[in-house]
């Protein structure tokens, strides 16, 4: 008895050693986490660089190389962190974006694949079929990456612009597995799949996924809203369920991880109640498997091999970033004549790979393909100058194209709660000033629902309470990233002021002066053919008729922004110096009377 216990006594040392320095690496990276989001570094760039300094040529030495183990454990991550994603989405939401957000995650990630596929081939030497193979594998940008940095960076992105990243972040992923597993069954058996199977296959996976997908979440919901489950055993039900989805789908031949999107994008539509606390109790479960995903992959890297095919993987990475990226979205969001061209370039921009590609690069080398080694380097290659390159100009980008909603702390009371079942508003209220600007007649925003008003302790509904008065308390949904909008209505005079200036600028204009006249008096860079424009044309040239309250229009060193609308279009525009340089000094020292001319008030 005690000899076999001797035996075993190794084997449990091992065990300890390898709990011990797995949760070192967990606590050290979050640990650095704090410190990357100061330097608005990407947390998975963090994780993949502490991978890699715990790995065989970094200070740890751990000798690991179990791409079997890393694909088994990233295929569970992953469908985890899908099933979470299509938990945040709403069904509003897609519908809103769907053509393109499809176009991107199908046309977009092939169109992709292919042309970093054929740049690929000649900047490493490769053969077609490796080539598209290494484009394929890099073809997807990363939910994980999109969504922490757009989050952890406070960045508040114009509604269809963001949801357009989000949604099509999630759900190319599926495209990209799939369009890669059947290049590496292509490559291994090349005269038994041709491009009639591999289209056919395409259509099956994705065929049989949706259905799936469909048909579990429905299963998962109902289960969720029949059984009497507090919040944890609801978030392992549908985390177990989610799996079970996963793991049946792909038994069936289909894709497992268009299921779990799709079962996830399911069960938040059609749950009954308690969303937000089952995503909240998801969420450890969803940032342990993103950090244990990005560990392993670290892990698997080697800088020493990295740099013996750095140049050219550069090369790739470029090419993705400048050539491959833009024009497959082009391609895609351009004929649909609903984006501008800036939210078309910033789009174009903001294709983060991330551990999807890592993890996609371990299937050569489990099928043992020629040059799987080299796929692998070059996939790790790309996703470090992805996130480095594009992660870190990801706020520079979004202002750059005039696509961010502005940001500033808040000088005026008000509460804001978020609402279980709902991603997309919060119940904000505010206390009603005697001199508000909403009891004066300004106009509420569209998007903006009074729901609730409190007067003398007693709760009333909009009817009941009828026109707003001094002391009452209003209670309104809104979306989260633009409450700021509505300070301005409802602060007193001071803070309205204030709140009115940040948001509009100092002055403001009929819609209907020219464009030419503004540009002239202030020195603003403006076309010529532009300049018989008024102003109302060229904020509905600039929007495609999709103006709101606070959508800016940038001219060189002032803003322009929608003050009010009316049933034609924008009726009021402020403008908002953004910075006074010596162009602009003379002008705004002699504003008085020409400004009265061109309709302030």
């Amino acid at each position: 008895m005690a000899r076999r216990y001797d035996r075993h006594m190794p084997t449990i040392e091992h065990i300890y050693w390898v709990f011990a320095a797995a949760s070192a690496l967990v606590l050290v990276g979050i640990a650095s986490s704090v410190v990357a989001r100061r330097f608005g570094a990407p947390l998975l760039l963090v994780f993949l660089v502490i991978g890699m300094l715990a790995g065989t040529d970094g200070p740890g030495g751990i000798a690991f190389d179990d791409y079997t183990g890393a694909y088994q454990l990233g295929s569970l991550a992953l469908a985890i962190i899908l099933f979470d994603g299509g938990l945040r989405t709403r069904f509003e939401t897609v519908r809103r974006v769907l053509a393109p957000t499809l176009l991107l995650a199908t046309a977009g990630v092939l169109l992709s694949a292919v042309l970093t596929g054929v740049a690929a081939s000649w900047l490493l030497d490769l053969e077609p079929a490796i080539g598209f193979l290494v484009g394929a594998v890099v073809a997807s940008t990363d939910a994980a990456a999109v969504l922490f940095l757009l989050r952890a960076g406070g960045l508040q992105l114009r509604e269809r612009v963001g949801a357009t990243l989000e949604i099509e972040s999630s759900a190319n992923d599926p495209a990209a597995i799939l369009l890669t597993m059947m290049l590496v069954e292509y490559v291994t058996a090349p005269a038994g799949l041709s491009p009639l199977a591999l289209a056919r296959e395409f259509l099956v996976q994705f065929g049989i996924g949706g259905v799936a997908g469909a048909v579990g979440g429905g299963a998962i919901a109902r289960g969720l809203n029949r059984l009497q489950l507090g919040n944890s055993l609801s978030a392992l039900f549908a985390l177990a369920a989610a799996v079970l989805v996963f793991g049946i789908t792909g038994q069936l031949g289909g894709s497992g991880f268009l299921a779990v999107y799709i079962a996830g994008l399911v069960v938040a539509n059609r749950v009954s109640g308690g969303l937000t606390n089952l995503l909240g109790t998801l969420d450890a479960a969803t940032w342990l498997c993103q950090i244990a995903m990005f560990l392993v992959l670290g892990l698997l890297a080697s800088p020493r091999m990295l740099l013996q095919s750095l140049l050219p993987a550069l090369g790739v990475a470029a090419f993705l970033m400048f050539i491959g990226r833009p024009v497959a979205v082009v391609a895609c969001l351009a004929p649909l004549r609903r984006y501008g061209k800036r939210e078309i370039a910033f789009i174009s921009w903001i294709g983060l790979r991330g551990a999807v590609g890592i993890f996609l690069a371990s299937i050569p080398m489990l099928a043992q393909l020629p040059h799987a080694p080299l796929v692998f380097n070059v996939a790790f290659v790309v996703v470090l100058v992805s996130l480095l390159v594009q992660g870190w100009t990801l706020g520079f980008a979004a202002r750059l194209f005039d696509v961010a909603l502005p940001h500033r702390e808040s000088v005026v009371r008000r509460v804001e709660l978020d609402l279980p079942g709902s991603l997309e508003r919060e119940l904000v209220g505010y206390p009603v000033a005697a001199e508000a600007r909403i009891l004066a007649g300004a106009p509420m925003p569209g998007w903006a629902q009074l729901t609730m008003i409190v007067r003398a302790g007693e709760i009333l509904t909009p009817d009941e309470g009828g026109t707003l008065a001094p002391g009452d308390y209003a209670y309104l949904l809104a979306p989260p990233g633009r409450v700021y909008q509505l300070d301005w209505l409802f602060a007193p005079p001071e803070e309205a002021s204030q709140a009115e200036r940040e948001l509009f600028g100092e002055f403001s204009f009929d819609a209907d002066v020219r464009l030419g006249d503004v540009a002239g008096f202030y020195g603003l860079p403006v076309r010529a053919k532009d300049a018989p424009l008024t102003l109302a044309d060229h904020f509905a040239r600039r929007f495609e008729h999709t103006i709101e309250v606070g959508d800016r229009v940038r001219l060189g060193p002032v803003t322009l922004v929608a003050r009010e609308l009316s049933d034609d279009g924008v009726a009021k525009v402020g403008l908002k110096i953004e910075r006074l340089g010596t162009a602009l000094a003379r002008p705004v020292r002699l504003f008085g009377g020409v400004a009265r001319l061109l309709g302030r008030r």
